[in-house]
């Protein structure tokens, strides 16, 4: 499969506290985080989301802060098991936030490399 992502990809152990903006009572949905870039994040949860819809979200990443952002779910896979992953861009991040997950990449494929 060819490769079409412009930012590199991490796994990151983490969770994710998501909200859809366009219902009038959000509902709450735990995801795993299966990886990051700077421009987007992969997921698998058992909820059901719709491509296009547009989600508040909550991101603890690796220094245990937590970033504030916007998901716009773009693909969707479902597994055998029940569950789906999700592939879904961050929408108004701001480059601060952006450019932290990035050095992480850095740090980590240094680590690799050695």
């Amino acid at each position: 499969m060819e490769e079409r992502r412009k930012s590199q990809r991490r796994e990151l152990k983490s969770s994710l506290l998501i909200k859809r903006l366009d219902k009038s009572e959000p509902d709450e949905v735990l995801i795993d985080i299966v990886d990051v870039s700077k421009t987007g994040v992969g997921f698998k949860t058992r909820e059901r989301l719709e491509i296009g819809s547009i989600y508040e979200s909550f991101l603890t990443i690796w220094t245990k802060e937590q970033l504030h952002t916007f998901l716009e779910i773009i693909r969707i896979e479902k597994n055998d098991d029940g569950t789906y992953n999700y592939g879904a861009y961050f929408v108004g991040m701001p480059e601060m936030q952006g450019a932290r997950i990035e050095i992480y990449n850095l740090f980590e494929n240094a680590e690799e490399n050695k």
